[in-house]
């Protein structure tokens, strides 16, 4: 028996990076997983290898940002699996990154649409769900930019997103807990991840302020980025009954990184 036996888990932007690798991990551990994101053949990809290695899953494609979408993406789920127990929010974007003078309003609203509204949707359309199975484990996928640090040049927008996840995990933590549902979130540092596909720098340099960061800079690898498996195994941890008390807290998966910063 492993521990999520009989859940069933949804984890969106599963098809590459951090949310393939929760997919994976919590397949593993014996949940169904329905995994999401807005490609067809990564997510094609990820639950293929859920099943060849035996586990249950079910590839959706959908949009974070549609609300309609998001709100079919649940009830196909309830159709397929008939519940749904843990919610990883982790569908998101780095987007432009720019001195706020050049970061043009529609690059702005791109960045907060897909990682403010995406994670708002997520929640918002889950949350009934997840109460009618008697209660329930949330992770949003935050980031240590706008948590913990704030010197990555040019990412206003993007540490704005991150704040505000974090910020909506400790309010939510309050208004869920008579219901049942755990929500916390992780704060990864450098993931080895495919994030810069979907990331635009344009004269960030120029929003920097120089710092020296000691050798290294990830202190507990030597200056090596984490695997997306680090923040899945803490993922799977805090959707287990093995954090049934934990609720409202962020993790930072870093290696120490944002204490340097």
């Amino acid at each position: 028996m492993t521990f999520l036996d009989g859940k069933v888990a949804l984890v969106t932007g599963a098809g590459s990076g951090i949310g393939k690798a929760t997919a994976l991990k919590l397949a593993r551990d014996g949940a169904a997983v329905v995994v999401m994101s807005r490609t067809r053949e990564e997510v094609d990809a990820t639950a293929a290898e859920i099943e060849k290695a035996g586990g249950k899953a079910k590839a959706s494609v959908a949009d974070v940002t549609d609300d309609g979408a998001m709100r079919a993406l649940v009830a196909e789920t309830l159709g397929h699996f008939g519940r749904l127990d843990i919610v990883v929010a982790n569908a998101g974007i780095n987007g432009v990154w720019a001195p706020i003078e050049e970061l043009a309003p529609e690059e702005w609203d791109t960045t907060i649409s897909v990682n403010l509204r995406g994670t708002y949707l997520t929640i918002h359309h889950t949350v009934p769900a997840l109460e009618a199975a008697g209660g329930g484990a949330i992770v949003v996928v935050s980031s240590i930019n706008g948590t913990r640090t704030f010197t990555s040049p040019g990412a206003s927008a993007y540490s704005a997103t991150k704040a505000g996840q974090l910020a909506m995990v400790k309010q939510l933590a309050l208004e869920l807990g008579r219901r049942k549902i755990r929500i916390n979130a992780v704060c990864p540092g450098a993931i080895e991840s495919d994030i810069e596909d979907n990331t635009e720098h344009r004269n960030a340099g120029k929003a920097g302020i120089p710092v020296e960061f000691p050798e290294g800079d990830i202190p507990l690898t030597g200056g090596r980025s984490g695997k997306a498996a680090d923040v899945a195994d803490v993922i799977a941890f805090l959707v287990s009954d093995a954090a049934r008390h934990v609720t409202g807290s962020p993790v930072w998966i870093d290696g120490g990184q944002s204490l340097l910063r």
